[in-house]
């Protein structure tokens, strides 16, 4: 009896067959595919099954893309999907803006850019607001703020916690969009009081901050989707958590020759110094 016919009069499978043939030797045991295919999503959460199943064949390791999407099911693996977006970005305004001298600008040393952007993070009730200043040179956060409205003193507080731990080097240029918490009179007067040369993206054009726009992606796929927050004290604590320890100290930044930012800076900052 073949089994084509076997299946038929049993109800099941070719694959179910296979599976549960005891006779049966799998290039690669159920356990460790699983196993693997855990690691691959825990560190890349946004990879579906077509990406996992190419990473795969990557280690050497065959496997059924079929096998591999219910794997992902029963472990409830599936990739994070793309929440609904929401605008923080307000370039109706009338104050000036600054022109753009970030634009093919390649810091050579911390301190010499830093990037700015605000983002939304959703809690149970309501969302929230989170600014961060960026140094261009390591991708380090370098100061940050959480509130619940998208007023000045967001951006400004994140804006003071930078200046408060590295000061405001001669040269240095801010880089920001357009939006109005960026051109407000309290945010530039800031800026030029510690002789911070201010820039802007041009209009419409996102690609212009994309270092701080890569952070941000970062942040909502590693962290802000993978945690329900009770409220904004537990986000504080747990974006805190994420921005200064795993991210500044821990994660491995391709564009950094896999080193965190921290690392990237201290390495850096080591060259410079004379034996």
């Amino acid at each position: 009896m073949t089994i084509s016919t076997m299946t038929a009069l049993a109800g099941v499978s070719r694959a179910s067959f296979y599976r549960f043939d005891p006779e049966a030797k799998p290039a690669v045991r159920d356990i460790e595919l699983r196993h693997a295919i855990q690691l691959i999503a825990l560190r890349f959460p946004t990879y579906g099954r077509p990406r996992i199943t190419a990473q795969l064949r990557d280690q050497g390791i065959q496997a059924n893309h079929k096998v591999v999407g219910r794997i992902l099911r029963e472990d409830n693996l599936l990739c994070i999907r793309k929440r609904k977006f929401k605008i923080t970005t307000d370039s109706n305004h009338s104050f000036p803006v600054f022109p753009n001298l970030a634009r093919g600008f390649i810091p050579a040393s911390a301190n010499q850019l830093w990037v700015a952007d605000i983002t939304y993070i959703r809690l149970d009730e309501e969302f929230v607001y989170l600014a961060v200043v960026l140094d261009a040179f390591s991708r380090l956060v370098i100061g940050w703020a959480l509130e619940r409205t998208l007023e000045s003193d967001l951006a400004l507080g994140a804006l003071r916690m930078a200046l408060a731990k590295r000061g405001a080097p001669d040269g240095l240029i801010h880089h920001s969009d357009r939006g109005v918490q960026y051109a407000c009179h309290d945010y530039t007067r800031l800026l030029k009081e510690h002789g911070i040369r201010g820039s802007m993206s041009r209009k419409g054009n996102p690609y212009d901050n994309a270092k701080a726009e890569s952070f941000m992606k970062t942040l909502k796929y590693e962290e802000v989707y993978r945690t329900e927050y009770r409220d904004i004290a537990h986000a504080r604590k747990c974006i805190r958590e994420f921005l200064e320890r795993t991210y500044n100290k821990r994660r491995l930044h391709s564009a950094l020759g896999y080193k965190s930012p921290a690392a990237f800076e201290s390495a850096a900052t080591a060259r410079k110094v004379p034996a």
